[in-house]
């Protein structure tokens, strides 16, 4: 269809119009689908996130009669924001700092302990600080330490793997000098931090960058108002200046980290040597790093997000001179580890020991007092609900430091085995000693680990077949009438029963969290008293136990290395295959709805892009129409709906209904992040809103009951548990057995239109309109014609 003109154009939408604006849940979908029609025309946005609409209803709010049925529908497609072109695929190495990333959300709600909550966002951006210096850390120890120290400074490694020649001993030339090699090697994990910088910078300049319809200040301007809920802020969805904050931060992190490994090694072979001023010079560069290091924590310490209104300013001057202050160190710590040093030899390993001992157990501590900081705020504001007592944050930082843990390991052990040859790292028999022992035994604890987690696995499995023979009497009961078919029945209650292992989720995670600190507590303690690796640290004991530590330690390096392995076969296969693409855009949809705000390098928050798409096509329409519209989300969709109408101004949030189906605000998000979706939010949501609905199955593992009674003249937001399946046997309106939906096709169910007319009805009537104007660009229907279909 070609674009309309103004002269070709009817003229004004009329009064009356009526909108449903259907927004997807995670994975994506297409606007075919999700609008039953082939012929869809987008109607404004770009090729990342667009709304579309059927061709034949671009200009319906041009036509009354198009509403006496129902409403205009509209879908719109964000799947494109985490799943769209292969780069997405490099996100896998990126998941630490997504996790660590979504504990900032995880704190419990604090009404008047500002400080205590200051002091909760402190520590999780210091444990993500930590990250970036592990993952710099772990390219250091197999560029420096691996590579360029050990191999190349054996003739036999060396001599077997000719892309090394140039940096041999046994070749006696210009880089064959122990600092030498290490400045060479170093240009790699420089390299890594800078591909990491310029990733932030340029999806920070794209997500971070939306901002809301919404007034400058909070509460709509008014003076006195109370405070709206976080998730209402201007701000909010607005983190320009913590993102560049944070990103100058870690990557001078990154760079310092590299500088200290090359610097220190070079000091301290100076600080042994009879010359003064290469010793004299060696203190100086590690003084200036360690001066650099303080200031890089100071800038992680300060709070520099501003929700209750946009905050515009960039902190130019920091953002832009402390990465080029920690590059200016990296370059004077390369020259002086460059300087000739003719006696200087490499043997042994660098002391990655103690960097990564010394990493772990400030990750240790920062997790430990993060817990307590959560615990204190659990008990000011205590909720039933809230996972595992208000520690899900910290649990989830936990998990966030062994997921960083096993890329390290992953790595580290797998390039020791392929520089050591047929040798098994760490044994002495290769012609490399290997990677750091604290490594190896971090490996030996995760079959300890797994073995741990099949208990509660084996009673969860009990527990859910036992659940579904007590759902089988139940499920038969709610179908009067029906005669009863054993095999249906039991099929229905297994769903049913399956889809409550979503509940047992917490419990999981805090076991895996605390089985984690510990075992890696003892993975410190035993590589710093034994020195050695697991296997031969309890040499001379009894046979049983020699023999344990050594599987312990052999199957713990092979889970390790095929972790790492999985980790790269699936970010090539998703580079390649749209359908893995996907697969990941599912994790990532999970995973980035919440803005950085703890660790810069993490994949970018959608919903910064998306929620103000959203509230601003709803300002935009309600107010150029004055008509009634319904926001429709679901799964995943749903949360992007709630924030999105959270977001609008008081006046156009009351011609605006919300219809929620398969939604997990209360079920997932409530729950773990207590702060922005529990209780208090969420009944605070209900109040304002003019109407809300909730549509809900038991057999749906993702969705649930929001649980908010009535209050005043609005109804319970929550429907009735929706059968599934609709029909138990075959009738004359389903004559084929209907299948079990769980957490798909909501609107296949005759109440969703039943429910959707009931909150149109309930929205004020559509308000009287100026006279037609000439549309502008930032109208919604006349800037696409292009057809999606």
């Amino acid at each position: 269809m070609p674009p309309a003109t103004p002269e070709t154009e009817p003229a004004g939408p009329a009064p009356g119009a009526a909108l449903e604006l259907l927004v997807h849940g995670v994975g994506g979908t297409t606007p075919a689908d999700m609008l039953d029609d082939p012929r869809t025309v987008r109607v404004t946005g770009d090729e990342t996130a667009a709304i579309h609409r059927r061709a034949a209803d671009r200009y319906a709010e041009n036509e009354p009669e198009r509403f006496r049925h129902g409403p205009v529908q509209e879908a719109y497609c964000w799947c494109n924001l985490t799943s769209g072109n292969g780069s997405r695929a490099l996100w896998l190495l990126l998941l630490p700092f997504m996790v660590v990333n979504l504990a900032h959300w995880m704190r419990p709600p604090a009404e008047g302990q500002a400080a205590a909550v200051r002091l909760y966002g402190v520590l999780v951006r210091l444990v993500a600080l930590s990250l970036t210096v592990l993952l710099t850390a772990a390219a250091c120890e197999v560029a420096l330490d691996l590579a360029a120290w050990q191999c190349a400074g054996s003739v036999r490694c060396a001599d077997e793997r000719s892309w090394l020649g140039f940096l041999s001993v046994s070749q006696g030339g210009w880089w064959s000098q122990p600092g030498r090699r290490l400045a060479l090697a170093a240009l790699l994990p420089a390299a890594l931090v800078g591909l990491l910088w310029y990733l932030s910078n340029r999806t920070w300049s794209a997500y971070e960058a939306q901002r809301p319809p919404r007034g400058e200040q909070d509460g709509d301007g008014t003076p006195g108002l109370r405070p709206r809920p976080a998730l209402g802020r201007p701000g909010f969805w607005y983190g320009r200046r913590l993102v560049a904050r944070l990103r100058a931060a870690h990557t001078a992190a990154g760079f310092l980290t590299v500088a200290a490994a090359v610097g220190g090694a070079a000091a301290r072979h100076d600080r042994g040597a009879a010359s003064t001023t290469r010793e004299i010079l060696g203190w100086a560069v590690e003084g200036a790093l360690l001066l650099g290091a303080v200031v890089v924590v100071t800038v992680v310490c300060r709070r520099g997000r501003s929700e209750r209104r946009l905050d515009h300013r960039l902190d130019g001057v920091l953002v832009t001179w402390l990465p080029g202050g920690s590059l200016a160190l990296l370059a004077l710590a390369l020259l002086y580890a460059g300087w000739s040093r003719p006696g200087w030899r490499s043997t042994g390993t660098l002391p990655g020991d103690t960097t990564f001992s010394f990493i772990v157990l400030a990750q240790g501590i920062l997790v430990v007092a993060l817990a307590a900081v959560a615990l204190r705020l659990h008990r000011r504001a205590p909720h039933t609900r809230t996972v595992l007592y208000g520690l899900g944050g910290p649990a989830v930082a936990m998990l966030a430091c062994a997921l960083g843990g096993v890329m390290t390991g992953g790595i580290a052990q797998r390039v020791a085995d392929w520089l050591d040859g047929p040798a098994t790292p760490g044994t002495g028999q290769g012609p490399i000693v290997g990677p750091p022992v604290l490594l190896s035994w971090q490996a030996s604890v995760i079959p300890v680990l797994l073995l741990l987690l099949l208990v509660p696995v084996l009673l969860l499995a009990l527990r859910t077949a036992l659940t579904a023979r007590r759902l089988v009497p139940v499920v038969e009961g709610e179908y009067d009438g029906e005669r009863p078919d054993p095999v249906r029945s039991r099929r229905i209650a297994a769903v049913r029963a399956r889809a409550a292992l979503t509940d047992a989720a917490p419990g999981i995670v805090g076991l895996v969290s605390g089985a984690t600190l510990l075992l890696g507590a003892l993975a410190v303690a035993g590589s710093r008293a034994s020195g050695t690796v697991p296997g031969k640290a309890f040499a001379g004991t009894h046979p049983l136990v020699e023999g344990v530590a050594e599987s312990a330690q052999a199957l713990g390096s092979w889970l390790v290395g095929f972790g790492f392995i999985l980790f790269v076969t699936w970010g090539r296969r998703a580079y390649k295959d749209a359908s893995a693409r996907r697969t990941i855009g599912i994790l990532w949809d999970v995973g980035t709805f919440w803005p950085r705000a703890a660790h810069p390098f993490a994949p970018p928050c959608y919903a910064e892009r998306a929620v103000p798409d959203l509230a601003w096509r709803m300002s935009s329409w309600t107010g150029r129409t004055g008509g009634r519209l319904v926001i429709s989300g679901h799964s995943q969709g749903s949360v992007l709906a709630a924030a999105a109408v959270w977001q609008l101004p008081a006046a156009t949030r009351c011609r605006v209904a919300l219809l929620t189906y398969g939604s997990p605000l209360e079920r997932l998000y409530g729950r773990w992040f207590p702060a922005y979706f529990g209780p208090g939010p969420l009944a605070a949501l209900h109040r304002e809103l003019h109407c809300w609905r909730n549509l809900w199955r038991r057999t749906d593992p993702i969705g649930g009951p929001v649980n908010l009674p009535a209050e005043g003249d609005k109804p319970e937001v929550d429907h009735l548990a929706l059968r599934d399946p609709v029909a138990y046997g075959r009738t004359h309106e389903h004559p084929l057995p209907e299948p079990v939906l769980g957490h798909s096709e909501y609107q296949a169910d005759p109440v969703f239109a039943k429910e959707r007319a009931v909150l149109l009805d309930r929205l004020p009537p559509a308000l009287p309109l100026p006279l037609p104007q000439q549309r502008t660009e930032t109208e919604p229907y006349g800037s696409s014609g292009r057809s999606s279909g």
